[in-house]
């Protein structure tokens, strides 16, 4: 699992234990009213709880322009075959039964939408750089050309000569 500071693990358990007392609670009664404020105080539980678990890595340069260029290597891989695990959240509410319409992770949309971002900006600059080097062959080739040409012709005269 994901390693915690004791006091955010003690957080967590106490955002669980009250989510579980307060979600039997309003399993027991049976007004809609105290229902709907159950689902509301359950939904920002639930946002706290994302906020202590999710904690953003410190990414260095180096490690950026790294995972670029792996990323540059494997421009064409599909989204499907990146994120190939379904939804956990969407389960776990279901199971509740509280209407997904309440919570929604946007937290692994905009990393995909990133990645893709990303991985299209990477695609592009490839593109040119493959432009780029062909461009160079092109002129390199025609500059061999004609140094050979010259070389012929020198060659020649100096036959010539003879």
């Amino acid at each position: 699992g994901v390693s915690l500071p004791s006091q955010d693990e003690d957080l967590l358990n106490d955002v669980c234990r009250e989510l579980v007392e307060r979600w039997s609670d309003s399993q027991a009664v049976g007004a809609k009213e105290t229902k709907e404020d159950e689902l509301r105080a359950i939904s920002s539980m639930m946002e706290k709880q994302a906020r202590i678990v999710v904690k953003p890595k410190e990414v260095s340069q180096e490690e950026q322009q790294r995972k670029a260029a792996l990323l540059a290597q494997y421009a064409d891989v599909t989204d499907e075959e990146e994120y190939p695990f379904p939804d956990c959240l969407g389960v776990t509410l279901s199971a509740l039964n509280v209407p997904p319409a309440l919570f929604r992770n946007t937290n692994v949309e905009d990393v995909v939408n990133a990645r893709k971002l990303e991985r299209e900006l990477l695609r592009d600059e490839f593109q040119r750089k493959k432009e780029q080097d062909k461009l160079q062959r092109e002129k390199d080739k025609l500059a061999k050309q004609e140094r050979k040409e010259k070389e012929k012709k020198r060659t020649q005269k100096g036959e010539r000569k003879r």
